[in-house]
C-alpha cells in the first residue's frame, strides 16, 4: 500500500507529471488529472488522442512525478498500467468523476469570482474520449534536496 504520508501528497493535487516512453524509448511527459488514490492504485484521466495513451498500448510502464513544495522534497512514483475504457470498474470511476469535476469546477469557479477573473477560464470539462489509467505503484522514490534517493517498494 501506498503510505499515508505520499498518499495526502497525492490526493492533495489536481493534476501530476506523468512520463511514458514508445517502442522506440522516446520519451513522454504530461500532466493528467488525479482522480483518486486507493491501496496501492492512482486512477488518471487520459485522453485516447494523446502520446501517453499510445505509449501505454504498446509499454504499460509509467514513472508519476510530483513535488512537495513544502519540504522540497521531490516525489516518483513508478509502476505499470491498466487502461480502463468499459465494465463495471469504468462506470464506478465515471460516476466518481464527474463528481469530482462538478466539485472542481465550482471550487474553481468561486476562485475565480473573488479574484476578479472570468469563471470560463476556471471551468473544469472532461473529455469526450478518455480511459481511466489505472496505476499499480511499485516503487516510491524519494527526492531529498540535498540530492540524495531513497526508494521504497509498495
Amino acid at each position: 500500500m501506498i503510505n499515508k504520508n505520499i498518499k495526502a501528497l497525492i490526493e492533495s493535487r489536481e493534476f501530476i507529471s506523468v512520463a511514458t516512453s514508445d517502442p522506440e524509448a522516446r520519451p513522454n511527459a504530461a500532466p493528467k488529472f488525479l482522480l483518486k488514490v486507493e491501496d496501492d492504485h492512482i486512477y488518471l484521466v487520459d485522453y485516447v488522442i494523446g502520446r501517453t495513451f499510445r505509449n501505454l498500448q504498446v509499454n504499460p510502464r509509467i514513472s508519476l512525478s510530483f513535488l512537495d513544495s513544502a519540504t522540497l522534497m521531490g516525489y516518483q512514483v513508478n509502476g505499470k498500467v491498466e487502461i480502463i475504457d468499459s465494465g463495471k470498474e469504468y462506470a464506478t470511476v465515471l460516476k466518481e468523476l464527474r463528481d469530482k469535476q462538478i466539485d472542481l469546477s465550482i471550487k474553481r469557479v468561486i476562485e475565480g469570482v473573488t479574484k476578479g477573473k472570468s469563471h470560463k477560464a476556471y471551468e473544469v470539462s472532461i473529455p469526450e474520449q478518455f480511459v481511466i489509467l489505472k496505476v499499480k505503484a511499485e516503487e516510491i522514490v524519494q527526492i531529498q534536496p540535498s540530492g540524495t534517493f531513497k526508494t521504497e517498494k509498495v
